[in-house]
């Protein structure tokens, strides 16, 4: 089994939760990849290019797969399920399930066309501690993937808070209700979802049975 944890947006694989997982998998002996989806070049992000980076790494098949993935991560980390019989084994932390109907909004109205039209936005990038441009065809790109065609029957874990101001948990409630493959534990958090480390044991049976 390989296991690949996928970091949230604007973020990198040395976030916190990031690094608190890779320590947990060495003391189990067990190399956890952490791809930097920023590759570099967070300006031209998108889901696409997330999904193609992560499958490019992808050990030979029919080698199983546990995704972990965090915010958009864990978005990617479904999609990639969707469509690689590999992936046997999906952990979610606060997935930006639903994700442009939540985001966006929380862009403005206004911001929105002036993005569309300048075609970059400055969006805060909390790995580097600055604002950096992203192009609009991240929007472009994230319209074409649709929560409700995810129906292939990986076992999930979901973990999300009931205090999250990015992705409501309504979102993640949403996705487990019609799946009888995905359990669902809500947490008293918010989107960073910071005390995820408490629920280690429970992570750890899920993905190593």
């Amino acid at each position: 089994m390989d296991y690949i944890y996928l970091h949230g947006f604007a973020s990198s694989p040395n976030s916190a939760k990031a690094q608190y997982f890779r320590s947990a998998f060495a003391e189990l002996a067990i190399d956890l990849k952490i791809p930097d989806l920023n590759q570099g070049n967070f300006s031209k992000l998108t889901i696409k290019r997330q999904i193609e980076q992560v499958l490019a790494q992808f050990p030979p098949s029919p080698t199983p797969v546990t995704l972990i993935g965090s915010s958009l991560g864990g978005l990617t980390a479904a999609l990639i399920a969707e469509k690689s019989l590999q992936v046997q084994r999906l952990v979610l932390l606060a997935p930006a399930l639903e994700f442009l109907s939540h985001w966006l909004p929380q862009i403005g109205e206004a911001k929105l066309k002036q993005w569309q039209a300048e075609q970059q936005l400055m969006v805060y990038h909390y790995a580097e501690k600055r604002s950096l441009p992203l192009n609009y065809n991240f929007v472009i790109d994230a319209a074409n993937y649709q929560d409700k065609l995810l129906l292939r029957p990986v076992s999930t874990l979901i973990l999300h808070g009931c205090h999250d101001e990015v992705i409501p948990i309504t979102a993640s409630r949403n996705f487990a209700s019609s799946r009888p493959w995905v359990q669902l534990i809500e947490l008293n958090s918010n989107h960073a979802l910071a005390d995820v480390i408490t629920q280690w044991q429970q992570i750890k049976s899920f993905i190593i049975p």
